[in-house]
């Protein structure tokens, strides 16, 4: 049994990315409501600013305009949509001028800085853009886990470029950030289905709708299907708690968007339902192929609403236009599951955590439903014998699926290890790394979360493997080896 873990052969390089407090977006801000006992104070606050005269206003406008103006993008639009947020504790037959609306939008708004508590947990994939390298490089794009105030997780992205060689560079962080805006979604008949499974719920309400829905439907074409529910099952005692949870499953899946001028990394994916109020937590991205063989991005995460997760799943072409769905079967309810980059024999395929404590894997069945997974691996070692799980997504290798793992050992000191799947039958363990890869040292030990190395996903570039990770939750660095001297550490494993 193997206690300690053999780093030797891996290169720490000298590039850190640290929490920056000026990372700012702009959020409504009710008065009373961050309470712990709610007392919401937003007429009282309303009342108030109706008192002041129109120089008072356009004076304070004025004020709140220079200091704040710079660090965000058109903030002018953001306090008149919050001023829409409350417009309705306005009087109606008070007619108020521009400059007022604005300025009591500017009272319910406030910054708030989404990475001040900590930076953790990357993983990165190939950039949409791979303009202007030069030869031997790649851009990349790392999406993060930005921890603020009151402990909120959301998602952050920024760039480097790699190569060529052991060449890294990481790309401008500067400038305001910005959270997706929302739009309408396009829900998948399947994903209700799966959900309503999960809950054990079949009856004439769920049927009924289920049965009216196509495929792919719209917010509009839900409502209608549900307003034109019988009488009949209208009346029956089980319908309103029934037509209630599937009010609450359609209104998890949503999408956001992002004007196509705005850089990645001043994107900022931020809780957009109640069951990930409290946070977006540890993306795992990964680039796939369809089954029609296009292109695309995505990730699985975990939602956190203070008592409980949930996983779910983005989707999105270019980084810009992301749709976000829930994850369904007994497979998806625990965190860290991490998609493979591609079907395989035609099976979608996912590791997962479902125990707790063994890293395993689940296939996804013809309802989108991951059903139970099968061990890959088990806690045996000294370093890992507290539970074992990814780090991110397989990365397809001529020699099998590269499969970064994390072990946690005593005093819940976590390190990263790595296993070799089979291409064509992921079930069997061609290779382990039993001595791991990488553990923290005596800087990386210190933080936040003390004594923990943690990554979602690593990828190759040019013969060169790259692992980006978190250390105690306060900063990401960046490690990378020979991908070849890698899989000649791998131990073969006997079947």
């Amino acid at each position: 049994m193997t206690a300690t873990v053999n780093t030797h052969d891996i290169t720490r390089h000298n590039i850190t990315m640290a929490p920056d407090g000026r990372r700012v977006v702009i959020k409504l801000f009710v008065p009373g409501e961050d309470a712990h006992i709610t007392h919401n104070r937003a007429s009282c606050l309303i009342e108030r600013v109706l008192q002041l005269d129109e120089t008072d206003i356009a004076s304070l406008l004025d004020d709140v305009l220079n200091r704040f103006a710079g660090r965000h993008h058109d903030i002018l639009s953001v306090f008149q949509h919050h001023y829409g947020v409350v417009q309705h504790r306005v009087p109606a037959e008070i007619d108020l001028s521009p400059a007022a609306r604005t300025l009591i939008g500017a009272y319910f708004s406030h910054e708030f800085s989404v990475e001040a508590a900590a930076l953790c947990n990357p993983s990165i994939v190939p950039h949409p853009d791979q303009s202007d390298l030069a030869p031997g490089e790649m851009r990349a794009a790392l999406s993060l886990r930005q921890i603020g105030e009151g402990h909120i997780s959301s998602i952050g992205f920024c760039s480097v470029v790699l190569g060529p060689g052991a060449a890294i560079r990481l790309e401008d962080r500067d400038g305001p950030l910005t959270i997706g805006q929302r739009v309408g979604a396009k829900h998948m008949k399947h994903q209700l289905f799966a959900a309503l499974a999960d809950e054990d719920i079949d009856n004439e309400a769920s049927a009924y709708v289920l049965g009216a829905l196509p495929p792919r439907y719209d917010d509009q074409v839900f409502e209608d299907v549900l307003s034109h529910l019988p009488a009949e099952i209208l009346a029956r005692p089980t319908t309103p708690m029934t037509l209630e949870l599937i009010r609450r499953i359609v209104g998890d899946d949503y999408a956001v968007t992002f004007p196509a001028t705005m850089p990645l990394h001043q994107r900022v994916l931020w809780p957009a339902t109640p069951s990930e109020s409290r946070g977006m937590e540890d993306a795992r991205f990964v680039h796939v192929v369809d089954p029609d063989g296009r292109p695309a991005y995505q990730a699985t995460y975990t939602a956190y609403d203070g008592f409980n997760i949930s996983g779910r799943v983005v989707y999105t072409r270019d980084l810009r236009h992301f749709e976000v769905t829930a994850l369904h079967g007994p497979a998806a309810r625990n965190k860290g599951m991490a998609l493979f980059p591609r079907y395989i024999n035609g099976r979608k395929m996912a590791l997962c955590r479902s125990d707790g404590e063994t890293l395993g894997l689940a296939v996804r069945d013809e309802k989108h439903r991951w059903q139970p997974a099968g061990p890959l691996l088990v806690p045996h070692r000294g370093w890992d014998l507290i539970q074992v799980g990814n780090c991110g997504s397989p990365i397809e290798t001529e020699a099998g699926w590269l499969v970064l793992t994390h072990g946690v050992g005593p005093m819940r000191r976590y390190a990263i290890g790595a296993m070799l799947l089979d291409l064509n039958n992921p079930e069997r363990v061609i290779a382990d790394l039993p001595q791991g890869l990488i553990d923290p040292d005596e800087i990386e030990r210190e933080g936040y979360v003390p004594n923990v190395l943690y990554s979602c996903g690593g990828l190759v570039h040019e013969g060169r493997f790259w692992l980006p990770y978190a250390s105690s939750d306060v900063r990401i660095s960046f490690a990378s080896m020979p991908l070849d001297r890698l899989l000649h550490r791998m131990v073969p494993v006997s079947q």
